[in-house]
This record gives structure tokens, sequence and C-alpha cells, in this order.
């Protein structure tokens, strides 16, 4: 990789030899010119001198500062160079940090620290110093036109340089958060606490730029001549309504854990569904009560049967008559 920046760390009066190299490549985007739209001619920018209206080369360009009074001073890279800055081309540690101590909202884009020629030893040394104290080095260098506040961390076995926004840069949460009263109770909390579990751990290693490949897929069909197939935008009616949070929350539970919350049916459709299942009750009871008359007489029917069939067997002295159980004889007394 192309080095950016090339100086050495002032770790007290250890000097480490490195190149700022980056650390982000090729950021997802899909690279789009500016067409005329009557016959797709490239528009270009031409930088022209709005005094004499020539155009100018590269060479032609040079930086300046215009005071409120229109004095206008010339600025060369020399300039910049010979500036009498401890930081021109050191990575001046000033203090270490621990993980803890450091706001996320303070980080910047990152870089790779490399070791330059003879500096593989004091890298080391500094790296494994960070690792056993569990710290990060807060550090200043000038870099690309102005000097910047940095830390330095441990990322594997390579020391990574992250600018850091100064204090002033950071804008104000006044004004951000809501500033009406809200009220959210211990089951909504115990609900997104449920939620928070079902949706699990991220891997970021699985997310990819959905947006980049539909672009991608769109401009395609295009050089093709196809007609681009139109997504299914969702609708935005719900973005100013009052939602029942507990039930967005439990239906977002039952979703993340792979099944579909069946929404509650609404008053008219319930009014509906008993109408039409009202007259299948009735034919169902008009079936049970037929059932039970029928049922009724098979049981007379057999009662009647059964006592014939006894009457029969009781006077012919069949094998299948009723026993009368024997007269147990008189007890004797005296």
């Amino acid at each position: 990789m192309r080095a950016i920046w090339k100086g050495a760390i002032s770790f007290g009066l250890v000097s480490i030899p490195v190149k700022v190299v980056s650390a982000i490549g090729g950021e997802h985007t899909v690279k789009f010119h500016q067409m005329h739209q009557k016959d797709q001619g490239r528009v270009r920018y031409r930088k022209v001198c709005e005094l004499d209206g020539e155009e100018l080369a590269p060479n032609e360009i040079v930086r300046g500062y215009e005071a409120a009074d229109g004095r206008v001073a010339v600025v060369t890279d020399a300039d910049l160079a010979d500036l009498p800055l401890p930081t021109a081309r050191t990575i001046e540690v000033h203090g270490f940090l621990t993980a803890e101590d450091i706001d996320p909202l303070r980080l910047g884009k990152p870089y790779y620290l490399s070791p330059d020629t003879s500096g593989a030893k004091p890298y080391v040394l500094m790296r494994e110093a960070l690792r056993r104290a569990d710290k990060a080095a807060v550090a200043k260098l000038a870099m690309r036109g102005h000097e910047i506040l940095a830390l330095v961390r441990v990322q594997e076995d390579v020391l990574v340089l992250h600018q850091l926004y100064w204090p002033d840069e950071i804008n104000s949460t006044q004004g951000v958060a809501p500033t009406e009263r809200v009220r959210v109770t211990d089951a909504e909390l115990d609900m997104a606490d449920t939620l928070i579990d079902a949706l699990g751990t991220a891997d970021l290693s699985e997310y990819h730029d959905e947006y980049q490949a539909a672009v991608e897929e769109l401009v395609t069909a295009k050089l093709e001549g196809a007609e681009p197939v139109e997504a299914e935008v969702p609708s935005a009616e719900a973005g100013g309504k009052v939602i029942d949070l507990m039930a967005a929350l439990r239906q977002s539970v039952e979703e993340a854990k792979g099944g579909r919350a069946k929404p509650e049916p609404k008053e008219t459709d319930a009014k509906k569904t008993v109408s039409k299942r009202a007259p299948a009750k009735k034919t169902a009871a008009r079936k049970s009560t037929a059932a039970k008359s029928t049922g009724a007489k098979s049981t007379a029917g057999t009662k009647s049967t059964a006592k014939k069939s006894t009457a029969k067997s009781g006077s012919g002295g069949g094998k299948s008559g009723a026993k009368t159980p024997a007269k147990r004889p008189a007890r004797k007394t005296g």
C-alpha cells in the first residue's frame, strides 16, 4: 500500500520510524458521470480565472488566503513544510487512555501504521506495551495540511491510528433528544430485552451492501435494454401514527424467532365472522337434538326388550333367569 505520510512516533525518547497507509480501501459506491441529457456528452469542470476568463493548468494554481479587507496572502507548500511545528514529521504521544475512556463519537478515519526502515523493534515494543497495559496513546501530528489529534491503538499485530475530532468540532446534543415527557413501563422494557435476545448477536461479516448491488443490477438492465424490476416501497403511513408499542414489540419478537404474529381481527370483521358461523351452530344444535331423540328411543326400545326377556325367563325357568337369594335359617334363642 502507498504511504500517505512518513515520519516517526515520539514515544518518550524512543523514536519509531513509521509510514501511514490507509486502512479503508474501495468504499462502496457506483461511479456516475454528469452527462448532457440530449446527446450523453460528458460534462467537464474547468478551472477558469474569474478576472481574465483564462482556463488554468494545475501548475498555475496556488493556495491563497483572502482577508476581510481584500488583501491576499499566497501560501506555498514550502511555506507549510517550514512551519515550526514539532508534529510536522512526528506523531507526538502526549498520554494514554483506556478503551472505556474513549468516546466513539470522537473517532474519525482509521489508518494503519507500518514500521519504516529500522523501525521493527521499537514498533513491536510500543505495540506490546500498549497491549499489556490495555491502553491507547493520544498523539498529535500534522498531516494533509493541518494538525490532527489522533489515537494510536493495537489491532491484532498492527498499530492503528484513528483521527480524533477536536472537542469544538463535536456539536452539542442540546435540542436533539425528545422534549416531551415520556414514560416507559417495565413491561415494555422487558419486551424490548426479549427482542434484543431474539435478534441475537450481529455478525458484521454477514452484512452486504444491498443498495450497491441493486444499482449495479439497474445499470446492467439498462445497458441490455431490459426494463428494471420495480421494488416494493414500504408504506410510510405509520410514520406519524401512534402505535401500540407492546403489540409492535411482541410482533417483532415473534418475527425475530421465525414466526409471524397474527393481527387481532377488527370489530367489524369479528361481527361478520360470528354472523357467518351462527347458522352452522343452529344446524349443529338440531343435529345434536335429533341424535339425542334417536338415542332416547333406541334406549327405551332396548330397555323394553330387556324387560320382556326377563319376564319370559322368570316364567319359563330358563337358565338366564335372575337368581333369588336363599333365605338364612332363623337363629335359635334360649
